[in-house]
């Protein structure tokens, strides 16, 4: 069966369209534009952009041949032209109006499990669900709660891996007491594959849930046994505190991190009491437990790398942003006659390099509070890279003293250009 699974290329939808692939199906990935890839090889990438195609005319050519939809993209948070209502709302139900007049019967809506008040998110996912529910398709709205995988992690998922690898401490919020009923990836792939072979399962609500109901703390020790780090103690995080970092988060950063978490971190996340009872009446499957998952794949050094990693490299991206904008500062304050006479020997003006030195710390400003923003990431890190490239080697062919001096230009600013290009290649394309 060919089957158009949107937002392929996501935590859930990968796991989708490898499930999909393992029992013989021919996954179509349907992702933004800018990332038609090889991330599955030999599997075909069409470009689509959720936050745009909300018309049904811009799906039909999309559908030629396709005999089944899974729709999974979503977004944690709002950027820019990415909306909960074109992305949650406005996309999925054009692309659901399109199957109607393609004749594409079988829809599978991957949602999330919560309730209306839990935020946007939740709210703008269940009002795609109803949108669907008024069409005459064969749906089936699944409902996941918390969704990890033993063999990789991604967003809130991650941050979860990351408390669990913190040294000798793990701060929760409150004590840690929130109920979890988390769900493999893997099984929601499976999940997905049973559902297109019992067509007449459809018109229902599915919530998939794992079979145990977990504390917050103990699903992130779980994680922390199974990643082979010893014994930590946990710190009270107060709910006030936690929430003032989440809003933080929410407005200088784009991770996991955010309202949608917090609410999930303040209520827990469980199914209705028959949910896994109806998951097995209705397509015969018992999700795993996550103690079941642990046991069944060992953890790995990149694991571990992944796990105690996870919080430097924010570390390090406010860091260089507050070295940048100290940068400018200090390149404002500094007065004209010490400017100058940090630049013995130059052939320029003192009037010419005052007015360099003022553009420079500029731009260290600019580039400084644009990177504590998140504003386009990748491009913000390779202008500071080039800009940093360019003044040692400006400093080391103007004044060559400089390169035998262990607090010259070129030698200090090495590090730096080190963990600039480190965080470089670590940030993913949005």
């Amino acid at each position: 069966m060919r089957v158009l699974v949107t937002g392929a290329y996501g935590f859930i939808g990968a796991h989708i369209v490898a499930a999909l692939t393992a029992a013989g199906h021919e996954a179509v990935c349907a992702v933004r534009g800018a990332r038609v890839d090889a991330r599955f090889p030999g599997l075909r990438a069409i470009a689509c952009d959720m936050a745009h195609d909300v018309r049904s005319e811009d799906w039909l050519h999309r559908l030629a041949g396709v005999e089944a939809v899974v729709n999974c993209a979503g977004i944690l948070r709002e950027r820019r032209a990415d909306t909960y209502a074109a992305i949650h709302e406005q996309a999925p139900l054009a692309l659901f109006r399109a199957c109607l007049q393609a004749g594409v019967r079988r829809v599978i809506q991957v949602s999330a499990l919560g309730h209306a008040d839990d935020g946007e998110f939740i709210a703008s996912k269940h009002r795609g669900d109803t949108a669907l529910m008024t069409l005459e398709l064969d749906w089936l709205v699944l409902r996941p709660s918390l969704v990890y995988s033993v063999r990789g992690s991604y967003g809130g998922s991650s941050l979860l891996r990351g408390l669990a690898g913190l040294p000798g401490l793990l701060p929760l919020p409150g004590r840690g007491g929130q109920p979890l009923q988390p769900i493999a990836a893997e099984d929601i792939g499976t999940t997905v594959v049973a559902a297109l072979a019992r067509r007449q399962v459809t018109r229902e609500v599915l919530e998939l849930v794992g079979p145990d109901v977990l504390s917050l703390r103990d699903y992130v020790l779980a994680w922390r046994r199974w990643l082979g780090f010893g014994r930590a103690y946990t710190l009270a995080v107060p709910a006030p505190l936690a929430r003032l970092a989440c809003t933080l988060a929410e407005h200088l950063g784009n991770g996991p991190l955010g309202s949608t978490m917090a609410r999930m971190l303040e209520r827990g996340n469980v199914g209705t009491a028959d949910a896994t009872t109806r998951l097995r009446e209705r397509l015969g499957l018992v999700p795993r437990s996550l103690r079941r998952a642990l046991a069944e794949t060992p953890s790995h050094v990149q694991d571990r790398w992944h796990a105690r990693l996870y919080f430097c490299l924010p570390l390090l991206r406010v860091s260089v942003a507050l070295l940048w904008i100290g940068s400018g500062v200090t390149g404002w304050l500094t007065p004209p006659a010490d400017v100058v006479a940090a630049a013995p020997g130059s052939s320029l003006p003192a009037g010419s390099l005052l007015g360099l030195a003022r553009i420079t710390a500029s731009a260290d400003l600019l580039l400084g509070a644009l990177c504590l923003l998140r504003w386009r990431p990748r491009l913000v890190l390779g202008l500071m890279l080039a800009m940093l490239l360019g003044y040692t080697f400006a400093i080391g062919i103007a004044w060559p003293v400089h390169w035998l001096d262990p607090f010259g230009g070129l030698l200090k600013n090495l590090p730096l250009i080190v963990v600039l290009a480190i965080l470089l290649m670590t940030e993913e394309r949005r």
